[in-house]
């Protein structure tokens, strides 16, 4: 057991996950909820994913060690300023967002004494939100990005990676930065790519048809990721934006190059750049 009270934040599928393997691993002996959406909350509760349910910001924060913001970015400076004066003092506060510097730029002025910052990622999203997709085994062999602050102190890290190491993860350390500029471009881009696509086919029509109805499987791989909360990538994009629009510049020459191969009619340039792609599709896993 890591700590007698943990407080997650946000009960959707990632804080929902986390909350749900901290009970089934014993790490903590109360794991506390809070969510904005009181169907949410009511969810967690009755399915065992909190063994208590709270209904303020200021009652979450009484008497827990470790908090997981699990909040939509943008939520997450607002949320924590109201728990911070109910907190303890040595109280330790992650986050689960995927932009890093923005978070420690937002939430590290609002901490007081002893209290750790320890900002992590799990990168280990899907398309689905909400309790109701929430998994135990979701961090399982998953990858755990933590971007340790002047704030995070050695037993808030500890605390942290002794986290999501039981829960599974494999946790690596980074500065917050060369995390958000990575992840603007494996992470962010293809959610962007994918809304694209969804938005140029949405309503184009081929004479009198519909060009979604003949969409197959292709369609729906390319397109998965547009499923995915509106809500939080907004305030994805509004905070790693400098990165993301680097990301987007990149995305912009790939297609401006197989745009010129293809007006030229190159079909050796045309082979080559798709086995390209082809090639690093293969060394995904």
């Amino acid at each position: 057991m890591l700590v007698e009270r943990m407080t997650v934040c946000g009960v959707g599928l990632i804080g929902g996950s986390v909350a749900l393997g901290a009970r089934r691993r014993g790490l903590a002996r109360e794991v506390v909820g809070f969510d904005r959406t009181r169907a949410h909350l009511d969810f967690a509760l009755s399915h065992g994913l909190i063994s208590r349910a709270v209904d303020s910001p200021a009652a979450a924060a009484q008497g827990a060690q470790l908090v997981v913001l699990a909040t939509p970015l943008l939520a997450m400076p607002k949320m924590l300023a109201a728990m911070v004066p109910h907190l303890p003092e040595d109280a330790v506060i992650t986050d689960t967002g995927s932009v890093k510097a923005w978070v420690v730029h937002k939430l590290a002025p609002l901490l007081r004494g002893p209290m750790a910052l320890v900002p992590a990622h799990p990168v280990a999203g899907k398309e689905l939100d909400g309790p109701k997709a929430a998994e135990a085994s979701l961090f399982e062999g998953r990858r755990v990005i933590v971007t340790p602050t002047a704030q995070s102190g050695a037993e808030g890290l500890r605390m942290v990676e002794g986290m999501y190491r039981a829960l599974g993860a494999r946790v690596e350390t980074m500065d917050a930065r060369t995390h958000d500029r990575l992840l603007a471009r494996s992470s962010h881009l293809p959610q962007l790519a994918a809304s694209a696509l969804a938005l140029a086919i949405g309503q184009a029509r081929v004479g009198d048809k519909l060009v979604f109805d003949y969409g197959a499987g292709g369609l729906r791989d390319t397109t998965r990721l547009a499923l995915s909360p509106a809500e939080m990538w907004r305030d994805i994009c509004l905070t790693n934006r400098e990165a993301i629009l680097e990301a987007l510049a990149l995305y912009r020459d790939a297609l401006d190059n197989l745009e010129q191969l293809i007006e030229r009619g190159d079909a050796q340039g045309l082979e080559v750049a798709l086995a390209r792609g082809r090639q690093m599709r293969e060394q995904l896993k």
